[in-house]
Order: structure tokens, then sequence, then C-alpha cells
């Protein structure tokens, strides 16, 4: 148990796939102005993340590895996670209209959000077990949820706050965003 809660502080915290590690950075900046977006935006990717987590590591362990076929191991999973987000979409359309409105063209983005490639391709190079890779995975997709509603957070007071022009929108974005990840930064001194 204590091992598990080490590995989530690492994934959440420590190794924060958008903060530390820079990956998915297009959604995070695109979805961050809303916090209902944002969180949405959270919950598709912890879904899409576990879901291609499982899928990508049965087809390298029964597939790829077993024909010796590891070259195509890319391809496959961008493949994998392209599919998947397409589910996610329909789902959405038909269940959470709203939310699907919301998303708008961020939803396909998660198809080529490479921090969904990006763990993916972390569990097969940490050859991590099927119970470490859905608690990779899990903890990954937190950590980029957290990191998104704290930004969707901060972008939706700084929108009430006097910000000088040449500042504003994107600029303010890009400086909080900054901030944000040097103050995740400090959670390296805990490994």
């Amino acid at each position: 148990m204590t091992e598990y809660l080490v590995f989530a502080i690492s994934c959440i915290l420590i190794n924060n796939i958008l903060l530390a590690q820079f990956l998915g950075n297009c959604p995070f900046l695109g979805t961050s102005k809303k916090m209902e977006t944002a969180v949405g935006m959270s919950m598709a990717v912890v879904f899409v993340l576990v879901l291609a987590g499982i899928l990508t590591w049965l087809l390298d362990v029964y597939l790829l590895k077993r024909f010796e076929i590891e070259f195509l191991r890319t391809l496959t999973f961008i493949l994998v996670i392209a599919a998947l987000v397409q589910f996610v979409e329909m789902f959405l359309k038909k269940s959470i209209p709203a939310l699907y409105a919301g998303l708008g063209i961020f939803l396909p983005l998660i198809s080529t959000n490479c921090a969904v490639l990006g763990v993916c391709l972390i569990n097969i190079k940490e050859e991590y077990s099927f119970m470490q890779m859905v608690a990779s995975s899990l903890f990954y997709s937190v950590g980029f949820g957290l990191a998104l509603v704290l930004f969707a957070g901060l972008r939706e007071r700084i929108t009430l706050a006097r910000v000088p022009k040449p500042l504003q929108d994107t600029s303010i974005g890009l400086v909080t965003a900054g901030m944000i990840a040097l103050s995740f930064f400090a959670f390296k001194g805990m490994a």
C-alpha cells in the first residue's frame, strides 16, 4: 500500500505529466479558461488514459513482443488512442451534450494529446506489471487533471484582475502556467 502511495505522489506531484514532463500542453492552455470545461477535459483524459494504458499494455505484451514487431509500437498506440477518443466523443455527444458542446474542438485534441501517448510509452519503457501500469495511468491522468483544474481556477480569477493590455489573455496564461510549473518543481525535493 505504501508503495502505491509513494507512486501516486511521484506521478501526480513530482513527475506531473504536464508541469514536469511538459506533455499535453495544447489542451492545458486550450481548455483552461472555464472551470467547467477543465473538469470535463480532466475526466475525459482520466477515462481515455486509463483505457489506453490497459489496451496498449495488453497489445504490447501479447502481440507486439510475442511476434517481435515492437517497431510498430508508436503507430499501434496512436491508432488505439484515436479510436478511444472517438468512442469518448460519441459517448459524450449522446449522454452529456452540454459537456460535449463545452469541450468543442478540444475533445478531438485528446487523440493528438502527447500526454496520453507519453504515459503509454512510459508504462512500456518502465516495464510495469499490469497493476503498476493501471496505477501509473490513473495517477498520471489525475496529475494532469489537478494541474488543469488549478490552472483554470487561476485563469478565472485573473479575468477579474486588472492586467496590463500587452499581458492579457494568452500572455498572462503562459506566465501563470510557468509559475504553476515552478511551484510543482518544489516537489522534486521530496524525491
